[in-house]
């Protein structure tokens, strides 16, 4: 399986990067955290890391260290605007539960 981005997904990481002037791609992890367990985490990469796992989609790399690609493999990262919010949405297959605020979820 991978980790893949919407062409929308793409798009938005492509303007951030081009406006921060630099950048390699997009780190996608996981984090111990919240009510169910387990959070999301997201960065901007500059240098790749010696173990990173590298996707790409629609001309973006996404790097995943080893340890988050056990609960995140086959993810589809997308991103959408709702109102006045908008953020990542993350299509994950693996997850069985998710907290009320949406901010964790358990494998």
């Amino acid at each position: 399986m991978a980790i893949t981005l919407t062409e929308k997904a793409a798009r938005h990481v492509t303007r951030y990067m081009e406006r921060r002037g630099k950048g390699i791609g997009l780190r996608f992890g996981v984090r111990t955290t919240g009510c169910s367990g387990m959070a999301y985490k997201l960065e901007y990469v500059d240098e790749i890391g010696s173990e990173d796992q590298v996707f790409e989609s629609f001309g973006v790399k996404v790097f995943v260290d080893p340890k988050s690609l056990t609960y995140i493999d086959g993810t589809e990262l997308d991103f959408a605007r709702e109102g006045l919010n908008e953020g990542f949405k993350f299509n994950n297959p693996n997850v069985k539960d998710e907290c009320g605020c949406g901010e964790s979820f358990r494998i």
